[in-house]
């Protein structure tokens, strides 16, 4: 063996016994330490706990797929989450407005001309989509504790690398067919990728303080659809935040099934907490 090999077999094995001690942490640790370093990063128990609702206020970069290829596409976006059970997405382009909602246990989806505000229609979803806004709305509020609550259960599934990252992998399951596979840092607790159990990836970076709680700035999902050609593409979709309150009080007719008449402007929430600040 020449010379030049011994340090480049040196490198090999402390690489191996880093790998092999951050294997080993990661085995050593329970699932109720993994979440308790994961809340301490967010901002801690008292104030992840203290949150009721929170208004993201942003826009969404994404593709439309048309016959002739996938379009890049930009929106105004508007996301509330209130405990318990309640969602509202509102997706604004400059010829329509989707708005997703959720009241606990019945989902609806309404799509409005903006131009003809009497032109709408409204969607009811089905019993498998509900489960999975509640279950979103749940993980949006709750920041991984006591999943056990709503009758699911946390599982940890070992060390993982994200980016070069040594992490442990925790599967949030709340029910067959929706589950949450999250890498957390080993060393301070953040969240470093999620994967859902239909196969997309959902990445958080930059962050922003709000009442002594980090939330991500941008938040990326990657997803898996067939496009109008029939083949399995990536569809990419970017989130970008420039505003987050939280505990503002939304009443609950926001939540509600719409009615068959025309809609209304939506009500201004009552008790807005104080503007997010960088």
């Amino acid at each position: 063996m020449s010379q030049t090999s011994f340090p480049a077999l040196t490198r090999v094995l402390v690489v191996a016994v880093a790998l092999g001690a951050a294997a080993a942490a990661g085995r050593a640790q329970t699932a109720a330490q993994i979440i308790a370093k994961a809340r301490s990063y967010l901002g801690g128990d008292a104030a992840l706990d203290a949150i009721r609702s929170v208004h993201f206020v942003g826009t969404m970069e994404a593709q439309e797929f048309t016959a002739d290829g996938p379009k890049p596409a930009r929106y105004r976006i508007e996301i509330i989450f209130q405990k318990p059970y309640e969602q509202l997405i509102t997706k604004t382009s400059a010829t329509t407005i989707e708005s997703t909602g959720l009241d606990d246990l019945e989902a609806w989806q309404r799509i409005q001309d903006v131009t003809d505000r009497s032109s709408w229609r409204l969607i009811l979803l089905a019993t498998d989509l509900v489960k999975k806004l509640r279950a979103n709305t749940w993980e949006n509020l709750n920041f991984f504790q006591g999943i056990e609550q709503r009758g699911g259960h946390v599982e940890v599934l070992g060390p993982a690398t994200i980016d070069g990252v040594p992490a442990i992998k925790v599967a949030f399951i709340h029910e067959p067919g929706i589950v949450f596979n999250r890498f957390f840092d080993l060393a301070s607790g953040k969240l470093l990728l999620t994967e859902t159990d239909q196969g997309g990836r959902i990445k958080e970076e930059g962050q922003i303080m709000v009442a002594g709680v980090r939330f991500p700035q941008k938040v990326t999902t990657i997803s898996k659809i067939t496009d109008p050609k029939g083949k399995v593409v990536e569809n990419p979709v970017v989130v970008s935040f420039d505003r987050i309150t939280v505990n503002e009080v939304f009443p609950e007719s926001l939540f509600e099934v719409p009615t068959l008449s025309p809609p209304q402007e939506p009500p201004v929430p009552a008790a807005p907490a104080p503007a997010a600040t960088h």
